[in-house]
């Protein structure tokens, strides 16, 4: 009888050698390896949810808004981006919850719809964050609530019922102004000097809540054009400063200056001089600094090439790309409002945002 030898590793690799050392600890860590990727891609949908690379443009805000308001950034303005930070991402998770449905058919992936995030997870955090932001406002001051809360139900209207009405993009650009306008009341208490400011920051917002309206389906190259021409006024527009009190410095700010030919009693007023401008050029806007006009540039640039080649193809991916430019392009929109009220510092702070901005904007998209 012919004999079968014994398998064994001399035979063919028969019998199976002992498991490594690495094997085992992996096999042993598996379930922990398992709960840490749950854990990252529960962070991952929560970070979509809020779009969190968005936020870079949210600090500016307050900043321009205090600086509008002549005043320097002190522990009320801290308060003022907190609450803003928390109103904004209020308006994110709130913003997909009312979309399920329309997420659904639209963009199955997103973190709701996908099943990522529980739709009553992401409401809860919507109240929350707004709570938060209120008692941020209130914990800075009256006028800070005071402009506070007419943002988050502004924030809450246009998400709830506005946001697919012709009223819209006028309601988002109110809130970015709104935003401003807080910054400045929490550190001066004021907001008439910054309105000028916020006009102009809720007019670009208004510009990229339009073209966002076609984002995901497409549409016409109108809307992309509008905000190109919006950009190119809203440049011109800063690269003048604000135009010099018309009255000297005898007179007090808000008087009315005596540059009539006659006095109180239809003669010659001798006692009260003419009065000018400080350039000479009473109530004309004067050029703006190198650092305002650098900052002007890269606003017009940051936007410019994208609405331009989603006017030419109005397809989802490009008019995307060119609502996520828009957005990025708040920070360096924020900076130069900043620079043109003269506050160099708060300019430079806020523009130092838009790197950070656009670095994570590649790993989490921001519309």
């Amino acid at each position: 009888m012919r004999r079968i030898p014994a398998p064994g590793p001399s035979r063919g690799g028969l019998t199976p050698a002992p498991a490594p050392a690495s094997e085992v600890f992996t096999a042993d860590a598996t379930p922990r390896a398992r709960a840490e990727r749950s854990r990252s891609h529960r962070r991952r949908a929560w970070a979509e949810l809020l779009r969190l690379p968005a936020l870079f443009s949210v600090p500016g805000d307050a900043l321009a808004g205090t600086a509008a308001a002549g005043a320097a950034p002190n522990a009320r303005t801290l308060l003022a981006i907190g609450s803003s930070l928390c109103l904004y991402e209020a308006g994110m998770a709130l913003n997909d919850w009312a979309d399920l449905g329309v997420d659904a058919v639209e963009r199955p992936e997103r973190p709701l719809p996908s099943g990522r995030v529980r739709p009553a997870a992401a409401l809860t955090a919507a109240c929350a964050l707004t709570g938060a932001g209120l008692a941020l406002a209130a914990r800075a001051g009256r006028p800070a609530l005071a402009v506070a809360a007419p943002l988050a139900a502004t924030v809450w209207a246009y998400d709830l019922g506005l946001k697919h009405t012709p009223a819209g993009p006028v309601a988002m650009g109110a809130a970015r102004g709104l935003d401003l306008l807080l910054g400045a009341a929490a550190t001066t208490g004021r907001t008439r000097p910054a309105v000028p400011s916020a006009a102009l920051l809720g007019t670009h917002t208004l510009a990229v809540t339009t073209v966002s309206r076609q984002e995901a389906r497409g549409g016409t190259p109108l809307a992309p054009l509008a905000a190109l021409a919006a950009t190119a006024l809203l440049t011109r527009r800063m690269a003048y400063r604000p135009a010099p009190p018309a009255h000297g410095p005898g007179t007090p700010t808000g008087d009315r200056p005596r540059t009539g030919p006659t006095g109180r009693h239809g003669h010659r007023d001798t006692e009260a001089p003419l009065t000018t401008a400080p350039t000479g050029h009473p109530g004309r806007p004067q050029p703006a600094g190198f650092l305002t006009t650098a900052l002007a540039a890269a606003y017009a640039v940051s936007t410019a090439r994208p609405y331009f080649h989603a006017a030419l193809n109005p397809s989802p991916p490009l008019t995307q790309r060119a609502v996520g430019a828009g957005i990025r392009a708040t920070i360096p929109l924020q900076a130069t409002l900043a620079a043109r009220a003269g506050g160099p510092v708060p300019a430079i702070l806020i523009a130092a945002l838009a790197p950070l901005g656009a670095r994570f904007a590649k790993k989490v998209s921001v519309t």
